[in-house]
């Protein structure tokens, strides 16, 4: 009989004791593009143990370059370009030296790490290592997370064996043949938050209502501005944990001075942080409501855990992506959809005076959100990687 902790098996899963499957990951330049490989990576290390062998392939100086390493994961940065939309001088420097440099390094990486198949998370960062991929005859798997595919995923599924995506909305853009709906994996460390844990972390009252508010791992200026606008009647009616990011036009040190104005009462329900790490699964079990971007790794998560959310997409985002992310959750019931365009003080503390008090509604918009769920999108992508491993 197998250990109570050997790694469960499945029908096709490599055998105990045969060579390890080694998966290569490649992609990042944001949160959501690396939170879903990790996720990946987690779920292939909790099915298959020691069976399996990872590597990733980044960019030099982006998010994933922090937490692919602090993963466990042997990390490989190479020069990357970025797909522009409008006409700019750095798309010819980007596709005539980053680009090709990137792929020479990617190709030089895939002929000594011998892939038995190479996953694309998204974004320009991909780009180098999936085309590397193509010429070495590596199987390849993409995933689109959000609901308007980017420049990059569109380009490199051309030579996917396969593509996943998170909305049936995105397979339109993707060749019917090789695409299949899986959703978008979230890190289980997520699931297992403790809402008294969460209180106790940032030192708040857990018989107060809790809002988290984020502008995304790299903040948001506006958002960080309004909030620091409205921080008194905000606090009278909610507690606050932000996100701000770091060094986002001098934002986290205005706000900091901002709430050193504060009444004492109203100071000590307010905590703001340039990045929420290991401790966000207790700060989303403690939350009564969030307040965000709309990226798709965001909305993902919301979905999962079922929280009910004020979103304010990002404009000018490619193809509007963040809005399409949004509406997936508005057009449910199960958020409230807040253009940048309108988000005035008044209006931000109105909408969350409004949520949260009104704990049915709240209550519905969380029943809605996790009916809009996949929880099991890691497991699906595995058995896409397990797939194309055998094809191989």
């Amino acid at each position: 009989m197998p250990e109570p902790n050997a790694p469960s098996g499945r029908p096709g899963d490599p055998p105990p004791g045969s060579t390890p499957l080694t998966v290569v990951l490649a992609g990042g330049g944001t949160g959501g593009h690396t939170a879903a490989g990790l996720a990946l990576a987690r779920a292939l290390r909790t099915r298959l143990g020691e069976r399996v062998r990872l590597a990733w392939i980044g960019s030099e100086a982006g998010i994933e370059a922090a937490w692919v390493p602090a993963a466990g994961i042997p990390y490989h940065p190479i020069p990357t370009g970025k797909l522009r939309r409008q006409l700019a001088w750095r798309n010819v420097t980007d596709l005539t030296l980053r680009v090709p440099a990137g792929f020479g390094r990617a190709l030089t990486l895939l002929g000594r790490l011998h892939p038995d198949v190479v996953v694309a998370t998204g974004g320009f960062v991909a780009v180098p290592t999936a085309m590397a991929a193509a010429v070495r005859r590596r199987p390849l798997l993409v995933h689109e997370q959000v609901v308007v595919p980017g420049l990059a995923n569109r380009f490199i599924a051309r030579f996917a064996d396969r593509v996943a995506v998170t909305f049936a909305a995105s397979a339109e853009a993707f060749p019917a043949g090789k695409t299949v709906v899986t959703g978008n994996p979230i890190r289980q460390e997520l699931l297992s938050g403790q809402r008294g844990r969460g209180f106790e972390r940032f030192g708040l009252d857990r018989t107060l209502p809790l809002t988290y508010l984020t502008g995304g791992a790299l903040g948001a200026h506006r958002v960080n501005r309004i909030v620091g606008a409205a921080l008194t009647p905000l606090l009278e009616v909610t507690q606050l944990v932000h996100q701000a990011g770091d060094n986002v036009r001098g934002d986290l040190a205005w706000l900091r001075d901002e709430a050193a104005r504060l009444s004492p009462p109203l100071a000590k329900r307010y905590r703001v942080v340039a990045l929420v790490g290991e401790e966000l699964g207790d700060l989303y079990a403690a939350s009564s409501l969030v307040v965000s971007r709309a990226g798709a790794g965001t909305v993902t998560e919301l979905a999962a855990l079922g929280l009910p959310a004020i979103l304010i997409p990002l404009p000018g985002a490619r193809g509007d992506e963040q809005t399409a992310n949004a509406r997936v959750l508005a057009d449910a019931g199960a958020a409230v959809l807040l253009p940048e365009a309108d988000l005035r003080p008044d209006r931000l503390v109105r909408e969350v005076s409004t949520l949260l008090s009104d704990p049915d509604r709240c209550r519905a918009m969380a029943a809605r959100a996790r009916a809009l769920a996949t929880p099991d999108a890691a497991e699906r992508l595995v058995d896409l990687v397990l797939g194309l491993a055998r094809r191989a």
